[in-house]
């Protein structure tokens, strides 16, 4: 009865006429937000000390992505109505919140193909990195006191592994090849009798290049050591299969697969078992590995997208190949002096990570006020220093600072693609004409030939 006037009421509200009129927007990338801008006039819009025409298009993709409408239609009734705690044993309402978080389970352990008992639900994919890095080494603490990784990983599991280090745990930091990938032997090599955990990531966050992690399970297995990997980028995207990838432990996010922010998930092998030192204490909540509340309408969201990842990833991955194409032959046709980050085989085609010669990155992005594209990961992205996965590379530090990243997702249309070839080209076109280095590249002046020297 309580529910039902709850949600009565809260109809009312909602479809109360407003005293000023709302400006509504069909869903899109562009526009899929009921929150207006601070100052939004007929001139445009102003934020932050910048103006632009109109709301931007999204291409940032690997930051994060929009909630799929058929998401939120699921969590909704957790919201208003199914509101118990699903730890609550003694009423409907913790029954129902129960079942709905054990179907969601179900729902993420389908799309890696693992037992629903190996899911624990976490508030993101940081969190189940730090669980699975300092949660193992902690546990086998007394025999395991070495961990491998590369220098390519994201950013909180290098932290993770430093906070390691600080307490007498040693890291091998493996560098990766000119195209982003790990070699395969320099991993078998660095492998000793005391290494605890290797942890590789599927998909690089930046420039979107695909780990050979069955590959690397082969050489953990091996070695009897545990493998773990930072799937985010991967999850929904990519086809995952943590037996045939012989994966110990793996890290999800929902908020990259069109689910809600604020919530993740952990896998855990549990034959042969992995085991490790809980990070958080608590109410003993998913086995005792992560205490806490389970946030019944953000795992409902977070198991809709991944059923939804499931029926459409084969669909979804041909239409993002062929805009990825479209948006990168566009540049290409009309722009020299533009190179792919990263193996251009061996990537998500949702991530298209490019450097532009001759002009500087951050002028880029600013005049580029159209198109939301990033300059890397949205974790480092305050950071005015290159990329440090370009710099592992190997890339020149000036290409380095002038790479965007431009995210490709289950909503762009061509018209936004086009919109942004558009606009990219005008904007490095404009960029070089300043440039007196681009000048003499086209005069045929080797610029790396020439001495430079100080006044």
């Amino acid at each position: 009865m309580a529910s039902k006037l709850i949600a009565t009421t809260l109809r009312r509200i909602l479809l109360k006429p407003a005293a000023s009129p709302i400006l509504r927007h069909p869903f899109s990338t562009a526009s899929a937000t009921a929150v207006e801008p601070l100052e939004d006039d007929t001139n445009g819009i102003s934020m932050k000390g910048v103006k632009i025409s109109g709301r931007p298009l999204y291409l940032d993709m690997q930051a994060t992505s929009p909630v799929d409408p058929r998401v939120l239609d699921a969590m909704l009734p957790y919201y208003i109505s199914r509101y118990g705690n699903p730890h609550s044993r003694t009423h409907l309402y913790g029954w129902e919140s129960e079942q709905a978080v054990e179907s969601a389970r179900a729902q993420v352990a389908a799309l890696i193909n693992a037992s629903p008992k190996e899911i624990i639900f976490t508030s993101g994919a940081t969190e189940s990195n730090n669980i699975s890095i300092k949660g193992v080494m902690h546990f086998y603490k007394e025999k395991k006191r070495h961990v491998v990784t590369t220098q390519t990983e994201h950013k909180c599991v290098l932290d993770s592994c430093r906070h390691l280090q600080q307490e007498g745990f040693e890291v091998t930091y493996l560098p990766v090849k000119p195209d982003g990938l790990v070699d395969l032997e320099k991993l078998r090599a660095s492998i000793r009798p005391d290494t605890g955990l290797v942890s590789v990531m599927m998909v690089n966050n930046e420039i979107g290049v695909i780990q050979p992690i069955e590959e690397i399970g082969k050489i953990c297995k091996e070695f009897n050591v545990p493998l773990h990997t930072d799937a985010a980028q991967a999850l929904g995207k990519i086809p995952i299969d943590v037996n045939k990838m012989n994966i110990s432990l793996m890290s999800l996010s929902g908020h990259k697969i069109y689910g809600p922010k604020g919530v993740g998930a952990l896998y855990m092998r549990r034959r042969p078992r992995i085991r490790v030192e809980p990070q958080m204490n608590g109410g003993g909540q998913e086995r005792g590995i992560r205490s806490g509340t389970v946030p019944t309408p953000l795992v409902v969201g977070f198991g809709a997208a991944c059923e939804l990842a499931m029926k459409e990833m084969e669909y979804d991955d041909k239409r993002i190949r062929a805009l990825q194409e479209r948006l990168l032959n566009g540049i290409r046709g009309k722009l020299d002096g533009v190179v792919v980050n990263g193996s251009e085989e061996s990537r998500y085609a949702g991530n298209l990570n490019i450097s532009f010669a001759f002009v500087e990155g951050e002028s880029l992005l600013m005049g580029l006020k159209e198109v939301a594209v990033s300059s890397g990961s949205a974790c480092t992205s305050a950071s005015l220093e290159p990329s440090y996965v370009l710099r592992a590379l190997g890339v020149d530090e000036d290409m380095a600072h002038t790479s965007i990243r431009y995210g490709i997702g289950r909503f762009t249309t061509e018209e936004e693609i086009d919109k942004a070839v558009g606009l990219t080209i005008k904007q490095v076109e404009k960029l070089r004409e300043m440039s007196p280095l681009y000048e003499m590249y086209k005069d045929g002046i080797d610029i790396k030939s020439i001495q430079w020297t100080q006044h």
